[in-house]
């Protein structure tokens, strides 16, 4: 203990050795008034665990053995910031001097250290807001820790599975992680792809911990090391796998209650607020690049008379069935929202408004030959009128559906159960190559 009884001005230290490890010299000197300011360079070989745990615990520089010259200018560094004066105020402890330290103080630091920079870290990830953004945030840091070839997280309600794997092999370890967790493609899943995992085909067998919120099981965290598998590693599995439970629990309330405020809760669309937040955003994208971008409005035709006849169970029936068959009709890059009440929209990026009237039949057709089935297995017939609308330069969402509104109604007012365009400000009526089946108003 020769640097707590004459503090040096800087100390030189192996990462590894016999009796004290340099993270647990860091921590020492560290803790103590007389050293707590004296800068420890570590040495040892080349590797981000190496780098990781060497900042973790407070060393001033980390050298890949082999390297004077930089061992040599980190030294300088270093004794140009130290208080102490003295020509010779520095000393080397190497792996082959060893110290008078007792080892279960040793060990006792060194699991502390261990346990706690984890648990730290893990905790931070309470601030994810989002399963993905979780995943993404916690194969950053594992990957600092440990070699793997893949680690997933399973988060079982809403069932979920995110994957971190080397680029090249990742379809295997989804497969791989799938088997692990015993669940079916059915599971919604997101990979983060990176060269941080290795990509080693085989190895040892995944290292499985159950993820824990309370008293509750909410997931569970499976890391499939890289042979041989680290001595840290099976502790390191349960270390996070018992920190992770609050922020995964965080990161799926902010999902739910962010689904609840943006989601229509009868149809599973988009409600209002949501599609003018996303809508204003794909406008100003659209008219940035000079892309068409087109709505329609849809109002499904007599639709009291099916609330007054039927009951408002069939009408939520309608309501749902027609949010579903609408998204039938639409690519992935198309919106459809429920605005309220009876009325839809469809945002249509990258499309002119003879492809949006193309798109806004269709989805009538639809409509009109669905096979909706009220609570006693009797159909509903039902249609809707459409309006249709494409952006013009300079104009804002509120107009573009304004627009598209006055041309659904005037599908209306022109007979309902057909299509209705405007261009500008003309109203282009819309002619069915069948005769409307309706009810009469």
């Amino acid at each position: 203990m020769r640097a707590l009884e004459d503090p040096p001005a800087a100390v030189v230290a192996d990462l590894s050795m016999p009796s004290i490890s340099g993270v647990q010299l860091c921590r020492l000197l560290g803790s103590e008034s007389g050293t707590v300011n004296v800068p420890v360079i570590l040495r040892g070989s080349e590797g981000r665990r190496n780098h990781f745990w060497a900042e973790q615990a407070g060393a001033y520089a980390y050298v890949v053995k082999g390297r004077m010259g930089e061992l040599v200018r980190a030294l300088r560094r270093a004794m140009e910031r130290s208080q102490a004066e003295q020509e010779e105020g520095f000393f080397v402890v190497s792996s082959t001097e060893g110290m008078d330290v007792r080892e279960r103080i040793a060990a006792h630091l060194d699991s502390a250290l261990f346990d706690s920079v984890i648990a730290a870290e893990v905790r931070r990830l309470g601030s994810s807001e989002s399963f993905d953004r979780l995943i993404d945030l916690l194969s950053q840091f594992v990957s600092q820790v440990t070699t793997y070839r893949w680690m997933a997280v399973y988060r079982a309600a809403p069932a979920r599975l995110g994957v971190h794997a080397n680029s090249g092999c990742s379809d295997d370890a989804v497969a791989a992680a799938r088997a692990a967790f015993n669940i079916d493609g059915s599971v919604s899943l997101m990979t983060v792809e990176d060269d941080d995992a290795v990509a080693d085909a085989d190895g040892p067998p995944a290292i499985l911990e159950p993820i824990r919120f309370g008293d509750m099981e909410i997931g569970t965290l499976a890391l499939a090391p890289r042979a041989p598998v680290h001595q840290n590693d099976p502790l390191l599995v349960k270390t996070i796998a018992r920190e992770l439970g609050g922020a995964l629990r965080m990161a799926t309330l902010v999902e739910e209650s962010r689904h609840m405020a943006t989601t229509d809760a009868l149809t599973g669309l988009m409600n209002r607020r949501a599609f003018t937040e996303w809508a204003v955003r794909d406008v100003r994208r659209s008219q940035r690049y000079q892309d068409p971008f087109s709505v329609i409005m849809i109002d499904v035709d007599h639709f009291k008379q099916i609330n007054d006849k039927r009951g408002h169970a069939t009408g939520d029936i309608v309501l749902s069935n027609v949010g579903k068959l609408l998204g039938r009709t639409l690519r992935s890059c198309d919106v459809v929202a429920r605005l309220g009440g009876e009325e839809f929209m469809i945002a249509l990026p990258s499309t002119p408004l003879g492809g949006a009237v193309e798109v806004a039949e269709r989805a009538r057709m639809e409509l009109e030959t669905a096979n909706i089935v009220d609570l006693r297995g009797e159909r509903v017939s039902i249609t809707a009128s459409f309006g249709v609308a494409q952006l013009l330069a300079d104009e804002t969402i509120e107009q573009l559906v304004d627009r598209a509104d006055r041309a659904m109604y005037s599908a209306k007012s022109a007979g309902r159960n057909r299509v209705a365009s405007t261009s500008g400000n003309t109203l282009v009526p819309g002619q069915l190559s069948v005769t409307p089946k309706v009810a009469e108003a």
